[in-house]
């Protein structure tokens, strides 16, 4: 699969993911500008076992990186990652735990870093889910939360958050035809005064 996009200030990004085996996978992305220092480039290889999912990244100014999550039981899986940055001589490691079923997600998150991040998702319906999400920066002591709604209609999607920040965000997703999706979304933050909005079409199924 190769994906392509080029801005109007002249940055391209690309991405080319290949199917190595039928659970091998191997992906490049890559992000070129004429600012110097902004380019960038990351290589994954993906590897998913009967129950257990690994993955490891190199990308350019000496990054390293991996990650291991392994399914405990039916529902609960726990995993761990760790990253390298030769050029600024810095490293992380975190541990991450995934409880699921048919009608709810939760996850947990630690890192070495100082970030602890916390989510669960509740399906009330078919067309309707709940989310929260917690999230805390030991090193800037930033914390935020904010809590989501997911509502599918017969032909649109509407998406939505409020943060503790002041910010509220709305994703809507309307289907023109089968091949032709609508995309409205806007978001207004009040404690910054910034607001945004955008509109675009996505093409194929």
């Amino acid at each position: 699969m190769l994906i392509g996009r080029i801005a109007p200030d002249g940055r391209l990004n690309g991405r080319v993911k290949y199917e190595v085996t039928e659970n091998l996978f191997a992906q490049m992305n890559a992000q070129l500008t004429n600012e110097p220092g902004y380019s960038q480039g990351m290589f994954n290889l993906d590897y998913k076992g009967k129950d257990f999912r690994t993955q490891c990244q190199v990308g350019n100014n000496g990054f390293y990186g991996g990650n291991y999550i392994q399914s405990v039981t039916k529902n609960l899986s726990l995993g761990t990652e760790g990253f390298w940055l030769q050029q600024q001589r810095k490293s992380g490691v975190g541990f991450l735990a995934r409880y699921d079923t048919k009608n709810m997600v939760a996850t947990g998150q630690i890192a070495s870093t100082g970030l602890v991040s916390l989510s669960y998702v509740q399906k009330v319906s078919n067309k309707v889910s709940l989310a929260t999400d917690f999230m805390y920066n030991h090193m800037s002591k930033d914390v935020t939360a904010s809590v989501g709604y997911d509502y599918i209609m017969r032909q649109s999607r509407l998406r939505g958050k409020v943060d503790t920040n002041g910010a509220v965000s709305a994703l809507l997703e309307e289907k023109i035809n089968p091949y032709a999706t609508l995309v409205l979304s806007a978001e207004i933050d009040h404690w910054k005064k910034d607001n945004k909005f955008g509109f675009g079409v996505r093409v194929g199924e």
